[in-house]
């Protein structure tokens, strides 16, 4: 997708800067976990790769072991890889772990000394700041930002991970809801088809407990749904935190009464499943643009205007498929997906009383810009 590139390399620009001043002077032991170099280094790569989005080690230096500069650092270079409602939305999520806490009865233990702390948000650049290829990421529980960049422009946004637990929480005269408008978009195209297509884009009829695609590395046809357990850096050592995870996982599994016969239905087809854009009348074709946007555009807006222009053209949004499971009703559990060339969009509502919510965007052929690493190696040109 074309991009503005000098808006956009003004603002890789920015990413470096940020970067490098969050980089230098950092303490031996931190500076080691902070950057990881070479870039292509084997190691290197399958770290770059490894991401989260449970409450473990998310892998570099967390919020909480850096002095009030570098954390406004972090920030601000997650600031720079996200649009500004996304931005805004990621610091709401990374202040609910305060309200979790709470929710939890302060009593949460992942075998560390908060169990619910939003210090523990992670920072890892992977090779040098300002060189031709170099990514950093900014992850934790309920966030993940993975970012590539390749020769001054942005070759890759995705995985791009956000949830929210609570999903719904009071105010003072309101409720706050982080991914209200991604929830709300897709019930109201939902509601809006008529039988048959209802029927077209039901993929079943109770929601599964969690996206599918999961934390991959890569996503591909006949990828199943990742139990809770493995969602964790390695195997709980502790028993009681591995027995905790499993209770999680049980009562989720519980809740959704899915079987393994379920799980297959459920899997990531070659295919798109459910129903094509290009059945949709023209108001429904808006909202789905619309809630393409929502996801799309939590990039940088160089980015997400270019993806905003893609999907803007008709033969591009025809081939999107809608793809829904379990309840319509607000406040029952549902999940759906959006799937098409070179798109994975999914997002649940099922936990805790239909009150924790997952929203991933991924690109199944240019996650953590794998298409751009290989046409790079190759010598071979590449757009995106």
């Amino acid at each position: 997708m074309e991009t503005d590139k000098d808006a956009e390399r003004e603002l890789v620009s920015e990413m470096a800067a940020v970067a490098a001043e969050l980089l230098d002077g950092l303490p031996q032991e931190l500076a080691a976990r902070a950057m990881l170099a070479p870039f292509g280094d084997q190691d290197v790569e399958e770290e770059r790769v490894r991401w989260f989005y449970t409450p473990t080690d998310h892998g570099g230096v967390p919020l909480n072991e850096l002095d009030p500069r570098r954390q406004g650092l972090v920030m601000r270079l997650l600031a720079t890889g996200l649009s500004r409602p996304a931005y805004v939305t990621a610091c709401t999520v990374i202040g609910l772990e305060n309200v979790l806490d709470a929710v939890e009865g302060w009593g949460t233990d992942w075998g560390r000394e908060r169990g619910r702390d939003p210090g523990l948000y992670w920072v890892r650049v992977f090779g040098r700041p300002g060189e031709r290829l170099w990514g950093w990421r900014v992850g934790g529980h309920h966030l993940s930002v993975n970012v590539l960049i390749h020769d001054g422009t942005i070759a890759a946004a995705t995985p791009s991970f956000v949830g929210a637990d609570p999903a719904t929480a009071p105010l003072p005269g309101g409720t706050l809801r982080p991914l209200g408008g991604t929830e709300d978009l897709a019930r109201d195209l939902m509601t809006s088809l008529g039988r048959e297509e209802r029927a077209r884009a039901l993929l079943h009829p109770r929601a599964i407990s969690d996206i599918v695609s999961g934390n991959r590395a890569r996503v591909r046809p006949g990828d199943r749904m990742i139990r809770v357990p493995e969602l964790f850096r390695g195997p709980m050592r502790e028993p009681r935190l591995a027995a905790q995870a499993a209770r999680i996982d049980e009562t989720a599994e519980r809740g959704t009464g899915y079987t393994e016969e379920d799980h297959a239905a459920m899997a990531l087809t070659r295919e798109p499943r459910g129903l094509p854009a290009a059945d949709l009348t023209a108001g429904q074709r808006e909202v789905l643009r619309a809630l393409l946007d929502v996801y799309t555009g939590r990039a940088p807006e160089p980015v997400a205007a270019a993806y905003r222009r893609h999907y803007l053209a008709d033969d591009h949004l025809d081939q999107v498929h809608f793809g829904w499971a379990g309840a319509v009703e607000p406040g029952e559990p549902h999940y759906y997906r959006l799937s098409g060339p070179r798109l994975l969009i999914e997002y649940d509502n099922t936990q805790r009383g239909a009150n924790h919510a997952h929203s991933v965007w991924r690109d199944p052929d240019g996650d953590f810009g794998l298409d751009v690493l290989a046409a790079h190696r190759s010598g071979r040109p590449h757009r995106h």
